[in-house]
């Protein structure tokens, strides 16, 4: 009989490898520090005593053909401790995906112990056996975001993770660019592409670089506002931030607050990026009534750093600021939450939960780093 049973560290080499061929597509052998970050990530758990531990599905020959990683962190919801359960990934072998190992790996993980269970990268398929389970899609956290900068390099950008001989391209997009750069100065093209009216506002606001402790001492401030919100100790909170420092893949860490003339914070972000490549971003913070002078904040310094553009993930609070910034919306992976306790659930489709990013998966290194 097929088995579900918690993750030993005696199975991280087949993980592991599973990790290389399913979720990283790569063909290459696994790198020799793969395994340790997953122990890491996913044994020595972020909060370990709380919380659905990571399954593997054991197969009849006693192969392990699936496995969903778990991570745990305590929230608070007003005045009442949460543990919150994070699945971050669900993978099964392709000649198991039709034994329903995936949605039993789902099922044993959503009855664990915990009070409120969430991903931020579930595929249709996943999303689907999520509602199924009696969990709940949030579509206003499940929105990929993207502004263009510079149309050709944007373009040339995407192609290259899919063709990298695309590169080669490069010169030819620069030229395309500067050549639709003089008609950038003003209209609807400017508005589309470039800083555009972003530009315009950055004068009346302070842009600081930040190190990853003085993020962290913001978050807090940022967060507690929302009625379920993450709880870190300084411990766990520097592991995160850590963590999401290292991504290769994406290139620089940009760390930076948002100030108003008067000196005071309004909001931060973090982002990674090269020039000539598209930006990704992990986290926008902001006071209520700033969430536009933040985003304005932020694009004008990728554009002006000669990224061709930046994407994210999006949440509630920023989501009304950002109509009107001719920025894209896309959905790729949902956001997903499931609770024995339907007030959490309905305190999320409120927008009056704070998850995505850093609260969420994509801090870890699995998104963007390269164990290499």
């Amino acid at each position: 009989m097929p088995e579900i049973r918690p993750l030993q560290a005696a199975d991280l080499p087949v993980v592991a490898d599973m990790f290389q061929r399913v979720l990283r597509r790569r063909r290459k052998p696994v790198p020799a520090s793969l395994p340790g970050y997953l122990q890491r990530l996913y044994l020595d758990s972020t909060h370990g005593a709380v919380g659905s531990p990571s399954l593997v599905h054991v197969a009849d020959d006693g192969r392990i053909s699936g496995f969903i990683g778990v991570t745990s962190l305590p929230m608070r919801f007003n005045d009442k401790k949460l543990n919150a359960s994070i699945c971050g990934s669900l993978m099964v072998d392709e000649d198991q995906r039709n034994d329903l190992s995936g949605a039993r790996l789902l099922k044993a993980f959503l009855a664990g112990p915990q009070d409120i269970s969430f991903s931020e990268t579930a595929s249709d398929v996943t999303a689907s056996m999520w509602t199924t389970l009696r969990g709940s899609i949030l579509p206003q956290y499940s929105l990929d975001w993207i502004k263009v900068f510079r149309p050709a390099a944007f373009a040339i950008a995407g192609a290259k993770q899919r063709l990298p001989a695309a590169r080669f391209a490069t010169p030819l997009a620069r030229a395309v660019d500067a050549c639709l750069g003089l008609r950038r100065s003003s209209g609807e093209f400017s508005r589309w592409f470039g800083a555009g009216d972003a530009a315009t506002s950055q004068g009346r606001y302070a842009v600081s670089e930040v190190d990853a402790d003085g993020f962290s001492r913001l978050l807090e401030t940022f967060t507690s506002r929302f009625a379920v919100h993450p709880e870190w100790d300084a411990t766990v909170l520097a592991r995160v931030m850590s963590d999401a420092s290292a991504k290769k893949d994406f290139g620089d860490v940009f760390r930076c607050t948002v100030a108003a003339r008067t000196g005071a914070i309004i909001g931060a972000f973090i982002y990674f990026g090269r020039r000539g490549d598209i930006g990704h971003v992990l986290q926008v913070l902001a006071l209520p009534g700033q969430a536009g002078a933040v985003i304005d904040c932020l694009i004008n310094h990728a554009a002006t750093a000669g990224l061709a553009g930046i994407r994210g993930r999006t949440q509630p609070a920023l989501l009304e600021a950002m109509l009107g910034r001719r920025i894209i919306f896309i959905n790729v992976n949902s956001t997903v939450v499931h609770s024995r306790d339907p007030e959490l659930v309905r305190q999320f489709q409120a927008g009056d939960g704070f998850f995505n990013g850093l609260v969420g998966e994509h801090w870890s290194r699995i998104f963007g780093d390269r164990f290499d």
